[in-house]
């Protein structure tokens, strides 16, 4: 056995160790005295709902299981239609399941400390693959600085305390850049397909990925990809022929009772009234055609700096426009955030660790000030929604050259 593969196992052995102490932790601590995770709550009673018992995940038992969990009885109908209390449908595809079946046989209590645990990791590692993906050369001492300042973060902390698979999405979106960068195309297509999972954050990142591996010829890109999402739905389909009628229509249910929509929403209904659904859909496409535009831009331009920009790009546009999105959700804005840092620093070189440092206290305390004054009767302000993708993208679209430059010069450096 070669030392670097025993390294391997040994790190993989020590990180098994941590995440486990974590979960017991967890348990112990708060899962046990004081159970939540309410965003967990809804897809843990539909994946044990049909694992154990045999229901459809999208059935009225199910979400009615689910209340009972989260709210410890079931919802009046009136109060579904005032909207102030969590549902809890299931309201996500089918193959979700695959994905929550080990823990669907645990009870609550430690299915929840399990998926803390894993979603702590996750965000970790996600940003550490951020990190990668920018080129960031940072000291042991403020690598661990960075990664607990994402965890701690309103966005971070807040995906978490709830239970977001938000989380696993982050991860998987930068897994499959870093695969892309590395040609690793298979897994990047399949990366890219289960990232799937939550819709509402996959709408406009998988197609891009798709229509700019046409564009470079990468084939396999897009046959792991089309073979992946074939094989999670037809195995869904086959389990339970009606899931995509009922997951669409527990859609449908969700936009109903939520009062909240996207931060061009929250532009057009709140803060400007006057502009209203026109408004908000002239926004909106105004966004999308611009994002479609910096698309074809790339269609002929094969440096890679440019395709991470169009990337992140997308990304930050995703969470302007979605039909319904959460602050939790941003998390993935953590990919365009750390390139941005890292540009910074390397900008005003020899003080860049200090500025760095300093925009990430301002924004650490910035938006938890923020919520702390605008919270009502323990509900986010939808002004919550405004200051970090409309703050990134004027950065990635001011900033664009700027920022290649930075990722190119960096990209040089390791060729």
């Amino acid at each position: 056995m070669s030392k670097s593969t025993l390294s391997i196992i040994v790190v993989v052995i020590l990180l098994l160790a941590l995440w486990g102490s974590n979960v017991i932790a967890t348990h112990a601590i708060f899962t046990s005295r004081y159970p939540g995770a309410n965003d967990f709550a809804g897809r843990y009673a539909g994946a044990r709902a049909f694992w154990v018992e045999g229901l459809s995940p999208y059935s009225d038992e199910a979400t009615r299981q689910a209340q009972i969990l989260l709210h410890h009885r079931a919802l009046s109908p009136e109060e579904v239609k005032e909207g102030v209390l969590d549902v809890s449908l299931f309201a996500y595809p089918f193959y979700m399941l695959f994905l929550l079946a080990p823990m669907a046989f645990l009870p609550y209590d430690w299915a929840e400390a399990v998926w803390l645990a894993t979603i702590e990791f996750a965000l970790v590692g996600g940003v550490i693959g951020a990190i990668s993906l920018a080129r960031w050369r940072l000291s042991p001492v403020l690598l661990a600085v960075t990664c607990i300042w994402a965890v701690l973060f309103y966005n971070g902390a807040r995906a978490i305390i709830l239970g977001q698979f938000a989380i696993i999405v982050f991860l998987l979106n930068v897994a499959t850049l870093l695969a892309l960068r590395a040609r690793r195309d298979v897994l990047a297509g399949v990366l890219l397909a289960i990232s799937t999972t939550k819709p509402q954050m996959a709408f406009l990142i998988v197609p891009f990925v798709l229509v700019w591996a046409f564009a470079r010829r990468r084939w396999r890109v897009l046959i792991a990809s089309t073979v992946t999402m074939a094989v999670l739905c037809i195995a869904s389909f086959i389990i339970l022929p009606s899931w995509l009628g009922d997951f669409l229509g527990q859609m449908m249910g969700y936009t109903s009772y939520t009062d909240i929509g996207s931060p061009v929403w929250v532009i057009a209904h709140r803060l400007i009234p006057v502009l209203g659904t026109p408004g908000e859909i002239v926004l909106s496409l105004a966004l999308a055609a611009w994002m479609f535009v910096t698309w074809a831009c790339l269609w002929h331009d094969e440096a890679w700096p440019a395709f991470v920009w169009t990337a992140c790009f997308t990304l930050i546009v995703t969470n302007l426009i979605a039909f319904r999105t959460a602050t939790t959700n941003y998390v993935v804005l953590f990919i365009p955030l750390i390139w941005t840092l890292a540009a910074v620093q390397a900008e005003w070189k020899r003080s860049g660790m200090w500025v760095m440092m300093a925009i990430q206290a301002v924004f650490l305390v910035g938006e938890w000030a923020l919520f702390l004054a605008t919270v009502v009767n323990k509900y986010e302000h939808p002004v919550m929604y405004l200051p970090l993708p409309f703050g990134l993208l004027i950065v990635f679209a001011f900033g664009r050259h700027w920022l290649i430059n930075y990722l190119s010069t960096c990209e040089a450096q390791v060729s």
